[in-house]
């Protein structure tokens, strides 16, 4: 018999954490984060999610063993942006289907009593964290800043009732390739112009060229299903933890007659270098880390955002931006850092702009995350 109960002590708290490395130390793909990271993610006072939502932590036992775990989340914003009723759950690992269905029913019961009439998930915890649940491409480890899960969850939670509302994509790409005919064409085109400007980041201005990508962001991506406004708090807290990871010539910022008006944003993929840490700094981590940045030769790199101003979106500009900021940093940083794979994503399934400017550049979708809904 299973039985699920809420986190309440710093010991639950931690088997909370460590389920995950037992569940998923025998899958060659799944690439362990690192132990700090997910407790700053689950701990108030850390996260600034929390200073606009809340969660509930449930462990899931089975004659006093862990076998599953889950988050139940309400937060305002979403609230605000996704309609009323729309609670959230996520944080999700189980060792069987019954496992599941317990803890799955655990967190349901939690929203009900919070007024929520809608369960939508997994969201780990927010969607600018860990959104979806993969259900295509479990046979290759993600990249940096995305989840990987057991197969079987699909199943587990289609049981549970749940349909899917959205499907997100990641899309593999060989930059070691040119662009096709066309589309270089395009770049050139841009190149030439003299109203378009392509430039790196400024890291010695950190926190003001953050402030300017994330005012692009929230006009590009407003309309987006599933957009919530990212806090100042939140910016900041991001920005710490991205911060190692950033490197001028990887992220550019676009200007049209002066104007700041897209960007593009590609980290190394340091899963690369966390896949054998087992979730640990110490003793060794952190020298492993800032030897694999310092080399600079990295493999493989992700897009994890890019956008351009909703005022220019429906024009041709706009996919011509998009091609010259792949384009520029494919040719410069990708030979700089021994870059041959690059994945970008994720991209919703009815961005239709998106998923054209992947196609166009012969992009193919490597992993699908899904997004479940259920009335509660």
């Amino acid at each position: 018999m299973v039985t699920v109960t809420p986190v309440r002590t710093k010991a639950e708290k931690n088997a909370f954490v460590e389920l995950q490395y037992r569940l998923n130390r025998d899958d060659p793909n799944w690439v362990p984060p690192l132990r700090d990271e997910v407790n700053g993610l689950i701990t108030p006072g850390k996260n600034p999610w929390f200073e606009h939502a809340e969660a509930e932590l449930f462990l899931a036992r089975r004659d006093g063993r862990v076998v599953g775990r889950i988050s139940a989340q309400v937060d305002a914003l979403v609230l605000e942006h996704m309609g009323a009723g729309t609670g959230q759950w996520g944080m999700f690992e189980a060792e069987d289907a019954e496992t599941a269905q317990a803890l799955i029913a655990a967190a349901e019961g939690w929203l009900k009593a919070k007024g929520m009439t809608r369960s939508l998930g997994p969201f780990s915890l927010g969607i600018w964290d860990e959104p979806g649940l993969l259900v295509k491409g479990q046979d290759h480890p993600p990249m940096v800043m995305m989840g990987h899960n057991l197969a079987a969850y699909e199943d587990w939670v289609e049981a549970a009732g749940y349909k899917g509302v959205k499907d997100l994509y990641t899309y593999d790409l060989d930059v070691t390739n040119d662009f096709p005919p066309l589309i270089q064409r395009i770049v050139a085109s841009g190149q030439k112009n003299p109203r378009i400007r392509v430039r790196n980041v400024d890291k010695s201005r950190f926190d003001e060229e953050a402030a300017l990508i994330l005012s692009i962001l929230n006009d590009a991506w407003g309309d987006n299903w599933g957009f919530i406004p990212l806090t100042d708090s939140e910016i900041a807290f991001a920005g710490e933890k991205l911060k190692p990871l950033v490197f001028e010539d990887m992220i550019r910022i676009a200007e049209y007659d002066g104007e700041p008006v897209a960007f593009m944003m590609s980290l190394p993929n340091i899963n690369r270098v966390l896949k054998g840490l087992d979730g640990k700094l110490f003793p060794f981590g952190w020298a492993k880390i800032l030897w694999w940045l310092k080399r600079g030769k990295f493999g493989e790199a992700r897009v994890p955002l890019m956008g351009v101003v909703k005022r220019l979106q429906a024009s041709r500009i706009a996919s011509q931006l998009a091609f010259m900021l792949i384009g520029t940093i494919r040719a410069e940083a990708g030979p700089k850092y021994a870059i041959s794979r690059g994945e970008v994503g994720w991209i919703l399934d009815d961005n239709q702009g998106m998923v054209a400017i992947a196609d166009a550049i012969e992009a193919k979708i490597n992993r699908v995350y899904r997004v479940y809904e259920k009335a509660l």
